[in-house]
Parts: structure tokens; C-alpha cells; sequence
């Protein structure tokens, strides 16, 4: 049922829209407000659809009225009313982020079509926010501990920023959850996240891969090939392994971060790009710093949140879990029904040193899955599950 806020000091008008508003649809719920700073009040203990708002009032305007709400409920259309002498000041509210104005006295069909308009733009808003936080079960970082409540707790302040993160923990252990969760609750979700592991293409090649090259370039470039920086405009791009690029890449990757602009290998021209940047690294980059492998002004520059992933011994209350959850997977994507692990299974699996982190935790799990009985038992662990 849309929930309607009219902020208007003359009763009047406020009778006249609440009249139109109720019998031109009767699950609309209208409410009034006689004055900006009641309105105000109203908007910051109740949540509306849409709101209604008078320009010229006395106490608090309508200008006034749109900067508060853009601050305190952003996701509100606001629609402001103006009369014969507030056109310059209705239009200006279109940039400070009104949805649209109407004209007093009300066109009829003007004034329900820009409410259906805009009622359909808040129910587009609140289902877009319900699908972003709905992460992919791909990337679904499972576990109850502390460290990684603190980390999804991270997730969810940073994730709506534009701030550049930075993600440390050993190999295995997930960072690229991490990414993955921070680029699909973020505004950019609906725009690609583009991976490039910088531990896996050769020093030679790193720049054509992240800024692309043109005809020529070198030997082989028989064609114009975008980069990753450029494949990624709108979204995300992950620089896994960070600490292992070259300084020479090190330096365009800098550029583009100061400046939003890239240069492909072999070409004079600047591409402007629109790049949220996340990076991880299982390298302490203080050291890589000190002995001047990694340059301390990219660092800052990445290094604007920080998240350490912990390795899997600092987190053995999360096993269980991890192992129902590898289990069902493993089993689902084998088609066979997912087998139980016993009590005593479980526990010795706990007590395990898991150098290779999580990683090593599903191929164990996989393996006893396989070779193990119907229900996998202490002795399947003992026997299969030894390093």
C-alpha cells in the first residue's frame, strides 16, 4: 500500500491533492503536514514513497524540506509544488535531486502520472537494494566466527562507498569473496567486475592486459584491444595478487587512479574510465615497500580500507560449517545426495593445521566425499584425509 506524505501550508491545496490522490487510487495512503519542519518530523519516523512538497512555506521551505530528506532518506522521490513566481527555484530543485515539480493549481493528469511515475521509481529503488544484498551463492562467505562477522560487517559499511579496498590474508583463505561481496552490494552491481590475477601474466604483458594496446604496439598485436581497466568502466575491477606487478605498472595503475584515465600500450590518446579499484595481495606490502619492490604512493592510494582475511587456523569454529556447506555443493554439482560427517569426523577435521586454508578444506572434503563410506567417519579422516 504506497504510503503518500503532503507537506503544504495552505489546507486547501492539502484537502484537493488528498481528495484527487485518495479516489484516484484507494490503496494509496495519504498523509498531511502543515508546515516543512512537521514534515520533516514525519519523514523521520515513518517511511514513505513519495512525498508531496510545497516550496513557499513559513519555518522551513521546500528547498530546505528536499536538502534534509536527500540526506536522511535519499531514496524518497520527492515531488515539489510550485506556484506562478517558484519556477526558476522548482527547476533548480530538479538538480539538488527532486524527482519532478507540478504547477499550482494542479493539472489533473499531469499531477497522477507524475505520481505513478514516481511511486514506480521508489518500488524500482527498494527492489534494486533487496537484489544487491542478496549476494551471489557463489561468493557467499560462510562462517560465524568473529573475524569474519567483523568482515561482513566491513562489507556492508564499505560496500556502498566509492573507497578503494585493499584486501590482505594468506593464499586460500577467500579474498576474492571479499571483492566479489564488496562489488555486488555497491551501486555498480549492475556493471561487470572484471578479475586480473597479477601473479599469472608475465611481467611483458601485464600493461597490454590492464590498458590494452593498439595495432602494432608490439610483434604481436595484429589489432585495437581494450584493456581491463576499460572492460570494467561502471564497475569493478579486482587486482588480485597486487604485489607481484611490475613497478613500471605499478605507475599507470597509479595514474588511472588519480587521475581516471588510461592509455593503451602503444597509443598517444587518454580513455577516460569510471573504476571502482579492489586489490589483494598474501604479501606484506610494508616489506615489498622497504625493499622497493612496491611503490608507497600506490599503497595509500589502495590502501583507503583495509581487510584481512584470517587464515582458516585462526577461525576453526567456522569448520562445521564449511564442511556442510563444501559437502552439499560437492555432492549437488556430482548429482548424488550429500553425506554426513560424524561428530567425531568433524572434530578431527578441526584440529587439522590448514596451511592451504580453505582451499585445502574443500579438495579434503571433495576426497573424503569420493573415497569415503556412507557416512564419513573418523577413520575416513584418518585415512584419507592425511596430508
Amino acid at each position: 500500500m504506497p504510503k503518500i506524505l503532503i507537506i503544504e501550508d495552505e489546507a486547501a491545496i492539502r484537502r484537493v491533492l488528498t481528495k484527487i490522490l485518495s479516489e484516484e487510487n484507494d490503496t494509496y495512503q495519504v498523509e498531511e503536514a502543515e508546515d516543512g519542519l512537521s514534515g520533516v518530523e514525519k519523514i523521520k519516523n515513518e517511511d514513505y514513497d513519495l512525498v508531496l512538497c510545497d516550496i513557499k512555506m513559513p519555518k522551513m521551505d521546500g528547498v530546505e524540506v528536499l536538502e534534509a530528506v536527500k540526506k536522511i532518506k535519499p531514496e524518497i522521490p520527492m515531488v515539489m509544488i510550485s506556484g506562478h513566481g517558484d519556477l526558476e527555484t522548482a527547476v533548480n530543485t530538479m538538480r539538488l535531486g527532486a524527482f519532478d515539480y507540478i504547477s499550482k493549481p494542479p493539472d489533473l493528469n499531469r499531477l497522477l502520472n507524475t505520481v505513478r511515475n514516481a511511486l514506480d521509481r521508489k518500488k524500482l529503488v527498494v527492489e534494486n537494494k533487496i537484489l544487491k544484498k542478496k549476494v551471489s551463492k557463489n561468493y557467499e562467505m560462510i562462517g560465524q566466527s568473529e573475524p569474519i562477522n567483523h568482515i561482513k560487517d566491513m562489507i556492508d559499511k564499505v560496500a556502498p562507498t566509492e573507497a578503494r579496498v585493499l584486501i590482505t590474508g594468506p593464499n586460500g583463505t577467500g579474498k576474492e569473496l571479499v571483492a566479489h561481496q564488496l562489488h555486488e552490494k555497491s551501486e555498480r552491481a549492475a556493471y561487470p567486475i572484471i578479475e586480473v590475477n597479477c601473479a599469472a601474466i608475465p611481467s611483458e604483458l601485464i600493461e597490454s592486459e590492464l590498458f590494452g594496446h593498439v595495432k602494432g604496439a608490439f610483434t604481436s598485436a595484429v589489432k585495437d584491444r581494450a584493456g581491463k581497466f576499460e572492460a570494467a568502466d561502471g564497475g569493478t575491477i579486482f587486482l588480485d595478487e597486487i604485489g607481484d606487478m611490475s613497478l613500471a605498472a605499478q605507475a599507470k595503475v597509479l595514474r588511472a587512479l588519480q587521475e581516471n584515465l588510461v592509455q593503451r600500450v602503444g597509443a598517444d590518446k587518454d580513455i577516460k574510465v569510471n573504476v571502482r579499484v579492489i586489490a589483494a595481495t598474501n604479501k606484506d606490502l610494508q616489506k615489498e615497500i622497504a625493499a622497493g619492490r612496491f611503490r608507497e604512493d600506490l599503497y595509500h592510494r589502495l590502501a583507503v580500507i583495509l581487510i584481512k582475511v584470517p587464515a582458516l587456523n585462526e577461525r576453526r569454529d567456522d569448520i562445521p560449517l564449511l564442511i556442510e556447506h563444501f559437502a552439499t555443493k560437492i555432492s549437488e554439482e556430482q548429482g548424488n545426495t550429500a553425506k554426513q560427517f560424524s561428530a567425531n569426523a568433524i572434530k578431527l577435521l578441526q584440529e587439522y593445521d590448514w596451511t592451504g586454508n580453505i582451499r585445502e578444506l574443500r579438495n579434503v572434503v571433495e576426497r573424503l566425499i569420493i573415497l569415503g563410506g556412507s557416512e564419513i567417519s573418523e577413520n575416513d579422516v584418518k585415512m584419507f584425509a592425511s596430508k
